[in-house]
């Protein structure tokens, strides 16, 4: 089986060794070339001989791309149509992902439009064990190719380069530059006229062949999954794929659709065939790429990446490896910047330098992100040649950024929130707070898996505080966006993060906001055990506020559970704690609590009253979010006592500022109410066309039982 790092263990052929044979005979080496200049001296003839015909064998196993070819005969048969010079397709990606064997695969299914010829030649942009090809070389293997004499090649450089485009210039040939090192090393193997087509690989992109020479880019990108799981099937077999389905979809998931990683694992798997597949998955969950480690550099995926690693400066080598170690799937500029401690525009430099290596890839939204396997040897590189303190300095750098970030973007979505105590952010952190609040929540909502990942690297690196900062600056966001689990997670964290910290209000907290968010998940036992926990903690440090706010959590986790008379109980005495305290917002939202439990204790009235002081209170306070929810409680008292219109009316502008603040999860239930007051006020239209609304972003968040409710409401 043929190794190379392009996808080497999809074909069972060989590749070039670099030397070419013309009808059996060995011609010479074939690689690149530097710049070519100089006349064209003409004075010795090609020896008769067939074309060249130097294509490696055709993969015998070969699996997608049929978009990625498609692409490549558009683009030469678009070139055909401008005319002018020879068209040129340029091809990059990453080391081991299967670029070469693309080309093979598809200049074999074009052979008819090369007739005179086919001359490849790998350039070892990239070799484990040599520099890159040199021009000389490159040029005399293309003339050997070509049937020149030996005492009839020129002495001079330019002259055989000038020579070699000479003898090309006017066939139907394809030329294909394999594993350039750089555009400029294989610019000077460019052809005269415009007959001949060249391809050319490169691990980096290669933007002067693009913008000098008008060469059509193609970025080659991961196998799909369907893609690796037909390759594997093809390897091993139909009934051995079948037989453990959940270990080769583990295997798919761990190579992440690298050509050459698929290879290496269907080679392991086929010289086992009595192994289970389960077994060699559990091996690289358990060793990583280690396991994918050969004695044949072009056949391990860890010496590959190696040689990519190589090719870089010694800034972007540290950009690499920090990269590597940086919580969550991807970066933005600004944290890349703060990441590194390099200005904005140095840092944006030295990503676009790995991007251009294949080592990272730049999505639509400008944001940035390793293939997995990437990743994992950048891990490898960053603790084996950063030391502690570089790789502390720049994770404490790109956590305190986060957390700054995250709290002023809470800040701007609830601005009555208490207040948190923020440290400096580490020097060399420089955090940009949103705009406003709908900046805010886009923010989050991009940043939101890293904020995950930044909070557990920072309690895993003894950061309690931003540990606990983001677990309390996530809290709005959750809400609104229905995040419950993660809310739950989050606050878990939080409160082993808390203990490590010397004052009481973090454990007070972390207890309290742990407490609604299992109680939101319907684990009312857990919850209430923990709102009872902050409770007795701020009794104990004779913390008013804090105690008002955990008077007023269980009201509404009582509430959740129709026990009213508790939940009233609880709300009258944090509406006579906010009170004393001065606090008309939280006095509000006591307020409401106490309505909205006394109305479904029988009280309507009394609970109206309470509601309409607490819908007062917030709009005197510009607390657009406890209108909405007052609004909702209004709402649910004037249905209950038969005025559907009115509780419509009230309905409808919850769903109007709910809307505005982006509370998807509120505003589903909302809808689902609205449509109930609008079916028994007799408009059954629209209360048909508000559930079906509710019915979709049920479905968007998962909520399912809530989905059936309304389904039912629907069918009835």
């Amino acid at each position: 089986m043929s190794k190379r790092e392009d996808g080497s263990g999809l074909t069972g052929g060989e590749p070039p060794t670099g030397r070419n044979e013309v009808g059996g005979v060995v011609a010479g080496p074939v690689v690149q070339a530097g710049s070519i200049g100089g006349d064209v001296h003409i004075h010795q003839a090609a020896r008769e001989q067939p074309p060249p015909r130097q294509l490696p064998p055709v993969p015998a196993r070969f699996v997608g791309r049929a978009a990625e070819q498609g692409r490549l005969t558009a683009a030469l048969d678009a070139a055909a149509r401008r005319g002018g010079a020879a068209p040129i397709l340029a091809l990059s990606g990453a080391g081991g992902i299967g670029k070469t064997w693309l080309v093979v695969r598809w200049a074999y299914r074009h052979l008819d439009r090369f007739p005179d010829g086919q001359l490849f030649v790998d350039l070892r942009g990239f070799s484990p064990d040599s520099d890159p090809m040199e021009m000389g070389v490159a040029v005399r293997g293309f003339l050997d190719a070509l049937g020149v004499e030996p005492g009839r090649i020129p002495t001079d450089l330019h002259a055989q380069a000038a020579l070699y485009r000479s003898l090309v210039a006017d066939r139907r040939m394809l030329i294909v530059l394999d594993n350039a090192a750089s555009a400029e090393q294989a610019a000077p193997l460019l052809p005269g006229g415009q007959s001949c087509v060249v391809v050319v690989t490169s691990r980096r992109t290669p933007n002067t062949l693009v913008s000098r020479h008008g060469a059509h880019h193609l970025r080659l990108d991961p196998l799909t999954a369907g893609e690796a799981h037909e390759l594997l099937t093809d390897w091993l077999g139909a009934d051995r794929v079948a037989a453990e389905p959940d270990a080769v979809a583990e295997l798919v998931g761990f190579c992440r659709g690298f050509a050459l990683a698929l290879g290496l694992i269907a080679g392991h798997a086929h010289t086992h065939p009595g192994a289970p597949l389960s077994r060699l998955a559990g091996e690289l969950r358990e060793f990583g790429l280690d396991v994918l480690d050969d004695d044949d550099p072009a056949a391990s995926l860890p010496k590959v990446l190696s040689w990519s690693h190589r090719a870089l400066s010694a800034e972007q080598r540290e950009v690499f490896a920090l990269v590597g170690v940086a919580p969550g799937p991807d970066l933005a500029l600004p944290a890349a910047a703060d990441l590194t401690g390099l200005p904005p525009v140095r840092a944006k430099r030295a990503l676009r330098g790995l991007e251009e290596a294949s080592l990272l890839d730049q999505d639509p939204r400008g944001r940035y992100a390793m293939h997995d396997l990437v990743r994992s040897w950048a891990v490898t590189v960053a603790r084996s040649d950063l030391a502690d303190e570089v790789r502390d300095a720049a994770l404490g750098r790109v956590l305190d950024s986060y957390a700054h970030v995250a709290c002023a973007a809470d800040r701007l979505l609830a601005p009555h929130r208490l207040p948190v105590l923020l440290d400096p952010p580490a020097p060399g952190a420089r955090p940009e707070p949103p705009a406003d609040a709908a900046a805010a929540m886009a923010w989050l909502d991009a940043e939101h898996p890293n904020l995950l990942a930044a909070q557990q690297v920072a309690v895993a690196t003894g950061r309690h505080r931003v540990g606990w900062l983001l677990a309390w600056a996530l809290d709005s966001f959750h809400g609104r966006r229905g995040h419950l689990r993660d809310r739950v997670t989050t606050w878990q964290v939080a409160v082993g993060a808390a203990e490590e910290l010397p004052e009481h209000a973090p454990r007070v907290r972390a207890s309290r906001f742990l407490g609604r968010a299992l109680a939101h998940l319907g684990r009312h036992d857990e919850a209430v055990a923990r709102l009872r926990r902050a409770l007795s903690l701020a009794e104990e440090h004779h913390d008013n506020s804090e105690l008002a706010q955990g008077h007023r959590m269980l009201a509404w986790a009582y509430g959740q559970q129709r026990e009213d008379r508790l939940a009233v109980d609880h709300a009258a005495r944090a509406l006579e704690l906010f009170r004393a305290l001065d606090q008309p917002v939280w006095e509000a939202d006591a307020l409401n609590q106490f309505g909205r439990h006394a109305a479904r204790s029988g009280g309507h009235e009394d609970g109206r009253a309470h509601c309409l002081a607490a819908l007062d209170l917030y709009q005197r306070h510009h607390n657009p979010d406890g209108e909405a929810a007052t609004s909702v409680s209004l709402g649910y008292i004037e249905h209950r006592a038969g005025r559907h219109e009115r509780a419509a009316g009230h309905y409808e502008h919850a769903l109007l500022l709910y809307r505005a603040l982006g509370n998807t999860y509120t505003s589903a239930d909302v809808l689902r109410d609205l449509g109930t007051s609008y079916a028994a006020s007799g408009r059954g239209e629209e209360a048909r066309r508000v559930w079906l609304e509710a019915l979709e972003l049920y479905r968007q968040l998962g909520r399912e039982e809530d989905a059936g409710l309304v389904r039912g409401r629907l069918d009835a």
